[in-house]
């Protein structure tokens, strides 16, 4: 039977709601109007809850790296000097804009698969006290892990008055993280993870200390200068044309996000990740990540007696689930399972019934259904069942 829609369970681009599908079906508007004006004043106060900040939340046009890029290029000058915390690819990726703009980059770079190590950014912060600002990477997609950003904060207080410069696109929207709580100067996210949206829409977020940064920055910028954003923002304008479809359905989403309440989407990640660690234990399938790492929002497999290549080739052949490989030099090695945003425990439940299929199509001898009972054992056992 050919397979013709595809279940897609790669850690971004994510699912859409149906609601928000409709939602961005409406008839443009123009972007200069009262309508635009009226759709920015009422998305602004929701956008604050879901970034735990005070200041202004800011839409940028623009992919999940053009928020990397504005953190880089608002915050620091050519020169200074700013350590990077690299636990995978995108953290590399954010040591290479600061890189490209001319700034003296420190990194401190963990085996991939492994969270960075609060200790080591406190002695390094010792010997360095000129340092700039701090990037960290929330969860690392390439590798599903969640780094513990408000102890890492935490040293860098005691330490210096660095700036504490948070990527969070695969994280924001599903992770519970808060600027103020957790002692972040910026918080960078994108659009088509854990936000529920197609790629194309940017967010950043700033504490006090964040934004004064931002308003003394002398570096020329144009497109991500944040000033102009902020101005705007204000008035419930952009300075430059907006993804205007993708507003509307970011409202949607702001709504879907209070109907269901923060906590109770934080825990349901949380949720998502047990049952997808718990079953593939239970077909002696090895994880990449040490539990205390584990990412809510994506789960990375590194099996050691199959091919992870020809399992994808074959689950996405048979059942249409694509679900995505290693990077780097994890490619070929690792698979990574995306459960983030628009996703349910029975959603895991498929994922892990088709899993077993594959992995008896590539060789390796499971037990039939023992995954998928014991991700739902872990769902009893929240759900009270």
């Amino acid at each position: 039977m050919q397979v013709h829609e595809e279940i897609l369970r790669i850690p971004g681009p994510t699912p859409i709601p149906p609601r928000v599908d409709r939602a961005m079906s409406q008839p443009m508007i123009g972007h200069r109007s009262q309508k635009c004006k009226d759709l920015l004043q009422r998305i602004a106060p929701k956008l604050n809850p879901v970034f735990g900040a005070d200041e202004d939340v800011i839409v940028l046009t623009g992919s999940g790296t053009s928020a990397l890029e504005a953190a880089v290029v608002n915050t620091t000058e050519a020169g200074d000097e700013v350590l990077v915390l690299v636990t995978g690819a995108f953290g590399a990726r954010f040591a290479s804009i600061c890189d490209a703009y001319q700034v003296k980059t420190h990194k401190i770079e963990m085996e991939w698969g492994t969270a960075a190590d609060p200790a080591k950014v406190e002695k390094f912060l010792e010997g360095h006290p000129g340092i700039k600002a701090v990037f960290i990477t929330h969860c690392e997609t390439s590798t599903g892990v969640l780094n513990p950003v408000q102890k890492i904060a935490e040293k860098v207080r005691e330490q210096s008055d660095a700036l504490v410069i948070v990527d969070g696109v695969s994280s924001v929207g599903g992770v519970d993280i808060n600027i103020k709580r957790d002692g972040i100067d910026v918080l960078v996210s994108g659009s088509q993870k854990a936000m529920m949206l197609p790629a194309g829409l940017a967010f950043f977020a700033a504490s006090a200390k964040g934004w004064k940064t931002i308003e003394e920055t002398e570096r020329p910028r144009f497109y991500l200068d944040l000033r102009k954003y902020r101005s705007k923002w204000k008035d419930h304008q952009t300075p430059f044309t907006p993804a205007l479809s993708l507003l509307m359905g970011l409202e949607e989403v702001l709504n879907i996000q209070h109907e269901e309440g923060l906590e109770n989407i934080h825990e349901r990640h949380l949720l998502l990740r047990d049952m997808t660690r718990a079953a593939l234990r239970a077909l002696d399938v090895p994880l990449l990540t040490v539990d205390e790492a584990g990412s809510p929002t994506v789960t990375s497999v590194k099996p050691d007696d199959f091919d992870p290549e020809e399992l994808r080739k074959n689950v996405h052949g048979s059942f249409g689930l694509l679900l995505a490989g290693g990077q780097q030099h994890l490619k070929g090695k690792i698979f990574r399972i995306g459960h983030m945003g628009y996703c349910l425990p029975a959603d895991v439940l498929q994922i892990i019934g088709i899993l077993e299929s594959g992995l008896q199509q590539v060789g390796k001898n499971i037990d039939p259904g023992s995954g998928v009972a014991a991700a739902e054992k872990v769902w009893k056992g929240v759900s009270g069942e």
